[in-house]
């Protein structure tokens, strides 16, 4: 994918093409469509016990909708390239109570345990099938209420 990136002294922006021609709503869809995608994925992954992938895969499904926020709140432009779903909601001016904070930090978790092996093995051993229902649970009633400020 060809890019462009734009400096100066405070930031750098990577403006990638494919988000160029596309409206503020347009943009925002995007991220939404393509979290609900990996959402059926995760569904898929939850069916299949394959809690930790599911986990992770939900860690990705709300960074993109938040990114979608972001958009909204930043005039449509590209959301920054960071996993961070704390610090990534703080620059999407999200309002989240502290229940949500809370949940967001522990869903990052899931980005970091699920992806470095010297995590991954204890990770394995804390994602029973409750524990992954919790969280699945709780990360798509999350979801469902960022994307409910998209609209």
């Amino acid at each position: 994918m060809e890019r462009v990136t734009i400096t100066n002294k405070l930031t750098c922006l990577i403006v990638y093409p494919i988000f160029s021609g596309m409206d503020i709503k347009e943009h925002s869809k995007y991220w939404i469509d393509s979290a609900e995608h990996d959402l059926e994925s995760a569904e898929i992954l939850y069916a299949s016990a394959k809690y930790v992938w599911c986990l992770f895969l939900v860690h990705i499904v709300i960074e993109k909708a938040i990114k979608a926020i972001f958009v909204l709140s930043n005039n449509n432009d590209t959301p920054p390239k960071i996993h961070n779903l704390v610090r990534l909601a703080q620059l999407s001016r999200l309002e989240l109570t502290d229940e949500q904070i809370d949940l967001l930090d522990r869903i990052n978790d899931f980005n970091l345990e699920a992806r470095y092996p010297d995590y991954k093995f204890s990770f394995y051993k804390l994602c029973t099938e409750d524990f992954a229902t919790e969280y699945f649970n709780k990360a798509k009633e999350l979801f469902a209420w960022i994307k409910s400020r998209t609209i």
